[in-house]
């Protein structure tokens, strides 16, 4: 019988194998025992394929690189070699011509022949063996020279040359890998159905359909034999690009299945679209003609207040340049004059992060979120220290072993086996949650919000070292050189709550995990979003709109932004607006597919699927996949929208200015709490790597809701009216993430016994270097 476990099932139970040792598994009962493995075998074949599919991709992304890097080299190392060849031919042909040329001047000019012997003399000298035999030899030199160049940049050859170390990287994942048998592609699923057939070994009966007319005229050599190595290079980028095009898809995979089987079930949909709507908040969108109506207005009135403001002189900020293109400044927020805020914290007393950690959690009880993987789990819970201990070991990046090695009262087994069981992703985000939940009950955080109704809210990505391998880690050239790294995205809102972060591959897009923190939203309600340019998309300022979020990132060079509207652009040149769209929208585009973008919508609303999922699969297909087409349609408006009110509101480019700004200094608050491994992941799984950064989080929301508890204890304890407006003021124009006032490196312990050499150390006796 088929149980239909979804994949955060069979995640769950496989985690429960993975924790335990083999004695906890083999004492299960049989049916639960067999639940587990199969669930642990399950996952964890859906964990390798997808493992082997990012090293096909990876390795064929490397050969066709490295064949075009080598074309290209190759063409400009022997341009010089080729000007030689061609001069030399120019030299050879100029000298012939210009005797041949010399010899007629000399007979024409001659006074003394008939015109009968002139022509007899020249016809000679034309048709002279040597002369002829001269200039075909030279042509004919010229050419070998020039074969024998493009032999050696050949495209095909170089792609042959990469095909052994091709083959031995991705070969049998080719082989073994079971691919979905809903292959769009019929003529390449016929190639990759010989080839597994075959067992990879490959002879000239193999289909090549699926190739181009070059390619197939590639595949017979110049003796008439078939290029086996070619052949199998060929089909593993058709192959690879199948993948990324969403034609073939994996039969088991968590990342590389048919897009529709991330989807709420088209069959369910179909049955209960009002249901779902309205569970989704989308009714007021299920009309696509009446939605799209609304934008159009929407339009209109931002170009007319735009164009207005700006010919008035209301809006001195924005230039429309000639050619289209327009600019507009922003000016910095004047500084007020106040108190540095840190002059009231204690200064002559730092707060040990232990110290800290258990006061935040007197307040909160944040430590109650851990609880033991296994929910039947019914013995004592581990004392408080060890898990003080263990998110300090994570946050920190000192790692628990050695934090207990280097720490009294913590027992390593005891903290080993803490963080084994009661570590996990959930706990730790929920763990974190609780710290939020009373932060947003306070009214000092408050004091930040511009609008009470309006939650201003950031994202930005900081770039990690991995000091171990890892499959999560990638390289980013620009910001670390040659080794390879992670991005850590965290989620800031205007009171320094930072209420989500995630990490994924430095190779990998921001924008794409954008709508995954919007939905952590169990606590914090984010009304208006800012990103800077890596986080921002067509595609996700539609679907932010969809969702009921402002999106207002700043996007690095807007004046070349195109603008959009549904009205042709001649029409606001008859209103005499100067700032105008470019392009119209494409509205069939849209209404076509209005249906599948609410459907894409509903289920990120409803968590079916996570949005950084749907849109890593999505992203992956051909621009030519009409959903992904209609999306990005749709968000040309939304864009439009957001730019034309950006270029006409000053506080609102203000806003978004210092909302990154808090982006920044959070990025700075990790650098100071990361110090134990020179700001590098030590843990090399991404799951280990989400509870690192948690714990991490964790540390710093701690350290705002501690500042929080320390500031509204001074403001209710101070009477007088002047050093409390003083303080108000402070903190108004300040900032609570600030960490100055603790001691996150640990105290030194410099009594007699701790300065007594353990490792018996005497000078050196000079041994001999040689071996020996």
């Amino acid at each position: 019988k088929q149980l239909d476990l979804s994949y955060e099932c069979a995640r769950y139970y496989a985690y429960s194998v993975i924790k335990a040792q083999i004695p906890q598994v083999s004492r299960r009962a049989d049916h639960d025992r067999l639940l587990h493995l199969i669930a642990f075998v399950a996952y964890q074949t859906f964990k390798l394929n997808d493992t082997l599919i990012d090293t096909l991709l990876s390795a064929v992304q490397a050969a066709v690189n490295n064949a075009v890097k080598t074309q290209k080299e190759a063409y400009f190392q022997e341009r010089e070699q080729r000007s030689q060849y061609l001069s030399g031919l120019a030299d050879k042909l100029h000298q012939s011509v210009r005797d041949t040329l010399f010899s007629i001047r000399n007979i024409v000019a001659d006074t003394q022949l008939r015109d009968s012997q002139k022509v007899a003399l020249i016809d000679a000298v034309v048709n002279t063996e040597d002369a002829t035999a001269s200039v075909e030899t030279q042509i004919d030199e010229f050419k070998k020279n020039v074969t024998k160049l493009q032999q050696g940049q050949d495209y095909f050859t170089l792609l042959e040359s990469h095909s052994l170390k091709l083959q031995h990287r991705v070969a049998d994942i080719v082989r073994q890998i079971q691919f979905a048998p809903n292959c769009n592609l019929h003529i390449l699923w016929k190639a990759l159905q010989h080839y597994q057939q075959k067992d990879g070994n490959i002879d000239k009966s193999a289909p090549v359909d699926f190739l181009s007319a070059e390619q197939r005229a590639a595949l017979i050599a110049s003796d008439g034999k078939f290029r086996v190595s070619l052949y199998k290079v060929l089909l593993y980028i058709g192959i690879a690009d199948a993948i990324k095009s969403g034609a073939l898809n994996l039969e088991h995979s968590g990342k590389y299945r048919a897009l529709d089987e991330y989807l709420i079930p088209k069959v369910d949909w179909n049955a209960h679209r009002a249901e779902y709507l309205n569970r989704a908040q989308l009714e007021e969108f299920a009309d696509c003609k009446a939605t799209l109506k609304s934008l159009d207005q929407a339009l209109d009135v931002g170009y007319q207040e735009t164009n207005q403001n700006l010919k008035s002189g209301k809006n001195p900020y924005l230039t429309v340049r000639a050619n289209g293109t327009f600019h507009v400044k922003t000016p910095k927020q004047e500084e007020v004059e106040c108190m540095s805020l840190g002059t009231f914290f204690p200064e002559r007393k730092y707060i040990s992060t232990q110290e800290m950690l258990s006061t935040v959690d007197q307040a909160t009880n944040f430590l109650d979120e851990f609880e033991h993987w296994q929910v039947k789990y019914q013995r004592a819970k581990p004392a408080k220290k060890l898990f003080l201990a263990g998110i300090i070991g994570f946050g920190c990046d000192i790692g628990h072993r050695k934090l207990a090695q280097i720490s009294k009262q913590i027992d390593e087994g005891e903290l080993d086996n803490t963080v084994n069981w009661y570590f996990s992703l959930q706990n730790v985000q929920d763990a974190n949650d609780r710290i939020l939940r009373l932060m947003d009950r306070m009214n000092l955080p408050n004091i930040y919000r511009q609008n009470s109704d309006v939650l201003h809210t950031s994202s930005d990505g900081q770039k990690f070292e991995v000091a171990v391998d890892s499959l999560n880690a990638n390289y980013s050239f620009k910001y670390l050189g040659k080794d390879k790294g992670v991005s850590v995205m965290t989620f800031i809102d205007m009171r320094d709550f930072m209420w989500h972060s995630t990490v994924i591959s430095s190779s990998e897009k921001e924008a794409a995990y954008v709508i995954d923190g919007l939905m952590h939203n169990d606590v914090i309600r984010s009304d208006i979003h800012s990103t800077d340019t890596h986080g921002y998309s067509e595609v996700i300022s539609g679907a932010t709109h969809l969702l009921h979020f402002g999106f207002a990132p700043r996007i690095k060079g807007l004046g070349r932004q195109k603008l959009y509207a549904f009205k042709h652009r001649r029409h606001y040149q008859d209103q005499g607006h100067v700032l105008l769209p470019h392009h119209c929208i494409r509205e069939t585009l849209i209404e076509d597919q209005w249906d599948e973008i609410l459907r894409f919508i509903a289920t990120i609303r409803l968590k079916v699927t996570t949005a950084s999922q749907l849109f890593k699969r999505l992203n992956s297909y051909s621009r030519q996949h009409p959903l992904y087409r209609a999306l990005k349609e749709f968000g040309k408006i939304t864009k439009s929208l957001f730019i034309l009110k950006y270029c006409d509101d000053l506080q609102l480019r203000q806003a978004i200015e210092k909302q990154l700004n808090k982006g920044e200094g959070a990025n700075k608050f990790s650098k100071a709490v990361s110090f134990g491994h020179s700001h590098e992941f030590i843990q090399g799984e991404k799951e280990d790597q989400e509870i690192a950064e948690a714990c991490r989080r964790l540390i710093k929301n701690a350290i705002v809701c501690w500042n929080y508890l320390y500031l509204s204890r001074i403001l209710v304890e101070e009477k007088n009216e002047k050093p409390r407006t003083a303080l108000i003021e402070a903190i108004r124009n300040g900032s609570v993430a600030t960490w100055a006032h603790f001691n996150l490196h640990g105290e030194f312990d410099f009594s007699d016994e701790r300065m007594v050499d353990s490792m018996g150390l005497t000078p050196p006796k000079n041994p001999g270097l040689e071996p020996g």
